[in-house]
């Protein structure tokens, strides 16, 4: 098989890598002490511990809601204005970037990590931002960093971490919060595991078991479980179906938020054999999920499309094709994502599909599966609801902003502007107060 010239330099780079890190030998205990010593400690970017008050949930008057987006490769948050579309205020995330820097540059397995991920996952660039989440009284922002293997809290009043700790391993990634703001689930990319964070505190109070390379999670409505998936290397250049295997476990899971037992672990390749689909990947990418909490539509490594899962059944009961726009091959695909980025509506009427490869926002009924699709530009790559129901916000990474789709009557409505490398977004709240001129 003949491989295109990215591919190539991919396949080399990621021997090259893993050639690195197997010189620098494993880096299990050695974070595993990280993360029982430093991982716990709390304060901001000069090192002062602070405490930081419980969410005060009720006071919505002092806040307003906003849509947070996390700029991967600037390092910075948008808050921008759900009704106006305008931005209020820009956070910068790594003020203290001197100083990781120094640390990750003094270890030599850190430093093997820092360059691949730069590498391998954020096309040449570091990784500075992944997720964000408000607490739900909008004086606080939590955010994953990639590149710095960490979650800090900023307070937004100051603009300064509050707490920051250290993940397992050498990469963070997808978060969730808990309904009553207390926790956050966070994806510890390289250690197969999730880890639980007390909001107030910034500790890591518990953890639990996934797959290769962790990613989506998403928390229920009353709090009681996480909805989790892992999606496996999808940084090789090893794309065909024939080398399927090589991606290592991807598993959709169900874990019991109080204890962190993983309740029901799926293989959803599996699963679509069973249901008569062949060929089809593990890994799930991001997944939106009905309002009973029993019909998961799962987006997959290289399919153009989702897929419906029954909860109750354990089985797929729909697959759902999306029109291919692109014509590169399976190895030039953004990180194994045909599409990335699925969005639902509070009623459950409709889904917003993000088509990374294809340049589309589609607008898709759920019950008759009827699509529209919204050209919004190159690499949309995360989709989120507005509150109300009214608007899809969907990132376009390659062009620096976010556009805003119509659901009622499919159409491009706005492009905002925002930071270099839009990625995850999240609708939450912001101080009035911490509201700064731009």
């Amino acid at each position: 098989m003949n491989l295109p010239i990215k591919s190539a330099r991919l396949l080399a780079l990621s021997a090259l890598s893993l050639a690195i890190l197997a010189a620098c030998g494993p880096s299990g205990s050695d974070s595993a002490t990280t993360a029982g010593t430093s991982a716990n400690s709390r304060g901001d970017a000069a090192g002062n511990t602070t405490t930081r008050p419980a969410d005060n949930t009720s006071d919505n008057a002092a806040s307003r809601q906003v849509l947070v987006v996390s700029n991967n490769w600037d390092g910075t948050a948008d808050f921008i204005d759900t009704s106006t579309f305008k931005r209020l205020m820009r956070l910068d995330i790594i003020p203290d970037k001197a100083e990781r820097l120094q640390e990750i540059q003094s270890s030599p397995d850190q430093y093997a990590y820092f360059l691949a991920i730069q590498q391998l996952i954020g096309e040449g660039h570091n990784q500075y931002v992944d997720d964000s989440f408000t607490s739900h009284d909008g004086r606080y922002l939590y955010v994953s960093r990639p590149s710095f293997a960490d979650v800090v809290a900023f307070d937004l009043s100051t603009k300064k971490i509050v707490w920051r700790v250290k993940v397992e391993g050498n990469r963070a990634d997808h978060m969730a919060i808990s309904p009553d703001g207390k926790h956050l689930a966070v994806s510890a990319s390289t250690a197969r595991k999730v880890h639980i964070i007390d909001t107030a505190s910034g500790k890591i109070t518990g953890e639990f078991e996934s797959g290769d390379q962790p990613h989506e999670n998403n928390y229920s409505a009353d709090g009681s479980r996480i909805f989790h998936a892992s999606i496996g290397t999808v940084y090789t250049p090893l794309d065909q179906v024939v080398f399927d295997k090589t991606k290592g476990d991807r598993w959709f899971e169900v874990v019991d938020a109080a204890t962190n037992k993983v309740l029901k672990r799926v293989d959803i390749a599996q699963k679509l054999l069973e249901a008569g689909y062949p060929d089809f990947s593990s890994a799930v990418r991001p997944m939106a999920i009905s309002p009973d909490e029993n019909h998961f539509y799962l987006q997959l490594s290289f399919f153009h499309g989702f897929v419906e899962y029954d909860l109750a059944k354990d089985r797929i009961v729909r697959v759902v094709p999306l029109p291919k726009v692109t014509t590169e091959p399976r190895e030039n695909y953004q990180l194994d994502s045909a599409h990335h980025g699925l969005a639902i509506t509070p009623d459950g009427s409709k889904l917003c599909v993000a088509g990374t490869m294809d340049g589309y926002a589609a607008i898709v009924d759920v019950a008759s599966t009827e699509h529209t699709l919204v050209n919004v530009g190159t690499k949309p790559y995360w989709s989120t609801t507005s509150a109300d129901g009214k608007y899809c916000f969907v990132s376009v990474s390659a062009e620096d902003a976010v556009a805003v789709v119509d659901y009622a009557n499919p159409m491009l409505v706005a492009k905002i502007p925002v930071g270099d490398h839009p990625q995850r977004m999240r609708i939450g709240r912001l101080l009035r107060s911490a509201i700064v001129a731009n």
